[in-house]
């Protein structure tokens, strides 16, 4: 009877530990980097087999391909290299690498993933705990920020933008004050909490009761697999105006006689605290004409929009879409300039399909006597301006001119009428 019930148990506790989900690993304390010679301890939390079935072992332990001896919760290690757990029946966990250093200075970050929103905190340390003087902290080979001695750099509320190569430097008193030393690099991840939202209408299977009066909108969204349990909010717009401000429901109904206007619409997702905050492109729908297909329409991101910090509002209107590009027939018979124009020089044919005439392509058939007239009046003044300067350079360059008191106007044409001439008695 006891043998049955064994049994059972332990076909019961195989079934549970078929589905269960893969140990979480961590490391105490929790730096990646330490020095030769120290230790750290690795936790393994997870399922754990009863001590009614028939083999008790309850943790394994692996150093890359190696199965290390112990069967405990939580061993200490010193040895560098990817470590990984695993409980009976469930998968292995995700890896730790542990480096070992015998530099003069270390830069420690979190074993862990950070996320959008989260601390990011990480230590510059010297040689067995020696004081660092005149400490840098670098990112990506600028310079972030400066410290007198020993400190922890954090950023409180990490960003994607935050990503990327680390490194600290500074001096030692051993027993004097050292030159400046450097850290190695060390490449910090800032993980994705939640995808950028997408906007979408529901089709009339997916909405929840009955009676909804106009469309019903739905803000998506995926958490990172780590984080799934992070609450939310939702808040809809119609250009920059809120229609629903943050709160927990990812679903809005747009009243029927806004219908007509759902490419207006976008939605915002965010954290409780509003230290991630995400924005979604406005919603995409079939052009006008074509039925509406409410169960496969989805927004289409052109752009996926960063996080907006703080609680600082988005405000912006959404550029007109043209739906249709109109034929231009004829020119008006006034330029921009108020010249007018004969009716009979409006040119009438269509603009190229792919793009409207501008005012100046309209006009320029118009103008063109005019700016024949001009060009010409233009050449005749620059003729005249350079024979006036160069007879007042040298009065003997123009032999025409010897003994002759007229001045260069009366052989010049200022206009298109008949030449005029004077002549300047002595």
């Amino acid at each position: 009877m006891w043998a049955l019930a064994a049994l059972l148990l332990l076909a019961a506790s195989n079934g549970k530990a078929a589905t269960l989900e893969k140990p979480i690993l961590s490391l105490h304390p929790p730096w990646t980097t330490i020095f030769k010679g120290e230790r750290v301890t690795l936790r393994c939390d997870g399922y754990h087999p009863l001590l009614l079935e028939l083999r008790p072992i309850s943790t394994l332990w692996y150093l890359g391909h190696l199965l290390l001896p112990s069967h405990k919760k939580s061993i200490e290690v010193q040895t560098p290299g990817v470590y990984r757990c695993q409980t009976r029946g469930a998968p292995v966990s995700d890896p730790i690498h542990l480096s070992v250093s015998n530099d003069w200075l270390i830069l420690q970050v979190p074993y862990a993933a950070v996320f959008e929103g989260e601390p990011l905190v990480m230590r510059c340390r010297g040689w067995y705990d020696k004081v660092v003087y005149k400490l840098h902290y670098y990112h990506d080979g600028q310079a972030v920020r400066y410290f007198h001695s020993s400190a922890n750099y954090t950023v409180l509320q990490a960003r994607a933008s935050d990503s990327g190569g680390y490194q600290c430097s500074g001096t030692m008193r051993i027993p004097v004050e050292s030159a400046p030393m450097f850290s190695a690099k060390v490449a910090v991840t800032v993980q994705e909490l939640f995808q950028a939202p997408v906007l979408r209408v529901m089709g009339p299977g997916e909405t929840r009761g009955a009676g909804h009066r106009g469309v019903v909108l739905r803000c998506e969204t995926r958490l990172h697999q780590q984080k799934s349990d992070t609450p939310l909010q939702f808040a809809f717009y119609k250009y920059s105006r809120p229609v629903r401000r943050f709160d927990w429901g990812a679903e809005y109904t747009v009243p029927e006689r806004e219908v007509e206007e759902l490419e207006s619409y976008w939605c915002e997702a965010a954290t409780a605290t509003r230290s991630v905050r995400k924005r979604s492109p406005w919603l995409q729908l079939p052009g006008r004409g074509s039925p509406l297909d409410l169960a496969s329409t989805t927004a289409l991101a052109p752009q996926a929009a960063a996080s907006a910090p703080g609680n600082k509002p988005l405000s912006f209107r959404k550029p007109p879409v043209s739906r249709s590009v109109p034929s231009v027939t004829s020119v008006p018979n006034t330029t921009s300039a108020g010249l007018q124009l004969p009716a009979g020089n409006a040119r009438t044919a269509g603009p190229p399909v792919c793009a409207a005439p501008t005012p100046l392509e309209q006009s320029v058939g118009a103008l063109k006597p005019d700016l024949d007239l001009l060009l010409r009046e233009m050449q005749l003044l620059k003729g005249l301006l350079s024979r006036v300067v160069l007879e007042l350079k040298d009065p003997q360059a123009l032999p025409e001119y010897r003994g002759t008191p007229e001045t260069p106007t009366s052989h010049l044409a200022v206009s298109s009428g008949n030449p005029e001439t004077s002549a300047v008695g002595s």
